[in-house]
């Protein structure tokens, strides 16, 4: 039976993905942030881990790149992303006046701003690891309110004082299943491929380098971010999502190409869409194409064609 580690507490968005691509019967265990979630695969604990990487309206989460980009190599194999929706909750018998401090996660904040800049303009927000772990300091009575899911209201024995106050609506969060690197899942056809290019000395058109090597082998790229190494001002590498498999070969060439010019590259995956999009490519990105213009190379270089 598999082990599934996820950000928790229970009652987290992350676990309510986390039972969409898995059994009742697979064990789920709750981390209390996304460092500790991914350790748990790194030290043998968990064969999986299930963390959040981007939001629809927030952007990316930097915690999430940064583990996969720096820490010990993991892969993503699998992503699904679920609809977010977000509740002010506090204890019972709480009124609108009594509330000084919201406590939430960085990212929930800030799809609430207009919210909360609206009915508690003069309210702290205490950022936590998650918005369950808000909702249960809440419960402990450490703050008055939490802005979490209204889900985790009666585990909690809260009260749901305004549900739906996120500032836009289906809003939604992609989660990205990872493992120690071994076996890549098969190609279904509508596949992503993730990876971290690290460039070495900086030089104009770097990052137009590192384009190019996509650009023209007709690999479209879906997200990409900059993050700071860590090793001083303006140095940075480059977390990139892209169309296709590792064994397509207009992929695999890029990736070839990549290393060629690219101080580092980090492979994080090939892995199925959950949005099951199949890659866009022009006729010279088919893998057909690709072969044929092996063969007529090889059939030059053995003397056959002229």
């Amino acid at each position: 039976m598999p082990r599934y580690a996820f950000l928790g507490p229970e009652g987290t968005f992350t676990e309510s993905a986390l039972k969409q691509i898995t059994k009742d019967s697979d064990q789920r265990i709750a981390y209390a942030n996304v460092t500790a979630t991914l350790n748990a695969v790194r030290g043998g604990e968990t064969e999986f881990a299930l963390v959040p990487i981007e939001n629809s309206v927030e952007g990316v989460v930097a915690r999430t790149l940064d583990e996969l980009a720096i820490g010990d190599p993991l892969v993503i194999v699998a992503e699904t992303t679920i609809e977010v929706s977000f509740a002010l909750l506090t204890r019972s018998g709480f009124n609108r006046d009594e509330i000084a401090q919201i406590a939430t996660h960085p990212h929930a904040e800030s799809q609430c701003r207009s919210y909360i800049a609206k009915h508690f303009p003069h309210a702290e927000i205490i950022p936590m690891s998650s918005t369950a772990a808000a909702a249960e300091a809440v419960a402990r009575g450490e703050y008055p309110a939490a802005i979490a899911a209204a889900t985790v209201a009666s585990k909690n024995d809260l009260e749901v004082m305004e549900d739906g106050i996120g500032d836009i609506k289906d809003a939604e969060t992609r989660f990205v299943l990872v493992s120690k690197p071994g076996q890549i899942p098969a190609r279904s056809g509508y596949d992503r491929t993730s990876l971290v290019a690290f460039i070495g000395a900086d030089h104009a058109g770097a990052l137009l380098e590192v384009l190019t090597e996509f650009s023209v082998r007709g690999v479209n790229l879906t997200f990409i971010q900059s993050r700071p190494t860590g090793a001083g001002l303006g140095d940075y590498h480059f977390i990139i999502d892209a169309e296709g498999h590792i064994h397509d070969e207009r992929v695999g060439e890029a990736m070839m190409g990549l290393h060629r010019i690219c101080a580092d590259v980090r492979f994080l995956g090939s892995y199925p869409r959950a949005d099951r999009v199949a890659p866009t490519t022009t006729r010279s990105g088919h893998d057909d194409v690709f072969k044929e213009a092996e063969g007529w190379l090889d059939a030059i270089r053995s003397g056959k064609k002229i």
